[in-house]
């Protein structure tokens, strides 16, 4: 039996080095001590949040919500476009992304809007605010929209997640597989969700200045990657189709951006949400990638320039 053991022991060091290597990455408090971002830490109840403030204060405030995999600063560009419009702009990081704590449970729509409510008392920020999604950050805008059409003045979708998505073979793998989804995700699945937006952007200019090298060290930090597949598994496989009929009901202005050339949330979900909200105002960016927050600021500019201060 001992030639079988010899011959095993390279398969276990294979099986459990990734998860070895999680263990041992930098942690958000330590990054969080030598970062150079701007910004602050809200002690919420359930765990540290770094957030930043852009604008004059007392101009009406845009609180913006970033997606699955790139912290708040893919949002550069757009708070640019925003502070420029006349309003206020309150970003910040996902719990697991970026410099905010790598809180624990599920990640999922409960998880992601407990953050959201949090922060919002917190910062004391009144009701009457306009909401902006981005990606996943989408769906969690769509969620609280249709929970709490009554606290916000409108809500901006930018290629919002909810709608159906394509995330590639290897992500379907991560949702039916735990333990070796958790194995696949550590040793490729997050970089090659990473490697295919940056692909698919390729050949654009990017308006944030040093994203890509951003968000390549983003998977050097402890937790990331986990909290990653946690919102992949219990958040980004709801259909938010209910949540959209309930927008529509509320009468709750929407305005809807897609990237037309996006191969991560299809423009074919631009039809589906007609049926859903007629009176959602949508606009399509042509030639945009997923990326387009970073892409086509020229364009954001433009689509962003028919929501009310």
């Amino acid at each position: 039996m001992l030639w079988f053991s010899t011959l095993l022991l390279p398969f276990l060091g294979i099986g459990v080095y990734p998860f070895i290597r999680e263990a041992l990455r930098p942690d958000v408090a330590t990054t969080r001590e030598k970062t150079k971002r701007a910004g602050q830490v809200a002690a919420l109840p359930s765990g540290k949040t770094w957030y930043s403030w852009h604008g004059q204060e007392g101009a009406p405030v845009a609180v913006c919500v970033h997606g699955l995999s790139t912290p708040a600063f893919v949002w550069g560009a757009v708070v640019d476009i925003l502070v420029a419009q006349g309003f206020r702009v309150l970003t910040y990081d996902l719990y697991g992304r970026g410099l905010s704590d790598r809180a624990p449970g599920e990640q999922n729509a409960d998880f992601h809007l407990n953050q959201l409510n949090e922060l919002l008392k917190d910062q004391q920020v009144a009701d009457g605010f306009t909401l902006l999604g981005y990606s996943m950050g989408g769906a969690i805008a769509t969620y609280f929209a249709a929970r709490h059409p009554e606290r916000l003045k409108q809500a901006v979708l930018i290629a919002p997640a909810g709608l159906g998505h394509d995330l590639g073979p290897t992500t379907e793998f991560v949702l039916r597989h735990n333990l070796p989804g958790d194995w696949l995700m550590l040793t490729r699945g997050a970089r090659e969700l990473r490697d295919g937006i940056q692909l698919e952007a390729a050949g654009f200019t990017p308006a944030v200045p040093g994203i890509y090298e951003m968000q390549e060290a983003e998977l050097t930090l402890h937790g990331y990657i986990p909290a990653i597949t946690s919102s992949l598994r219990h958040f980004l496989r709801s259909d938010l189709g209910a949540e959209h009929e309930k927008i529509a009901a509320s009468k709750l202005p929407l305005t809807v951006v897609w990237a037309a050339e996006d191969t991560v949330i299809p423009i074919a979900n631009m039809e589906k949400l007609a049926v859903l909200n007629p009176d959602a105002q949508q606009i399509s960016i042509a030639h945009a990638p997923h990326g387009v927050t970073y892409t086509h600021p020229d364009e954001m500019r433009e689509a962003l320039r028919h929501i009310s201060i």
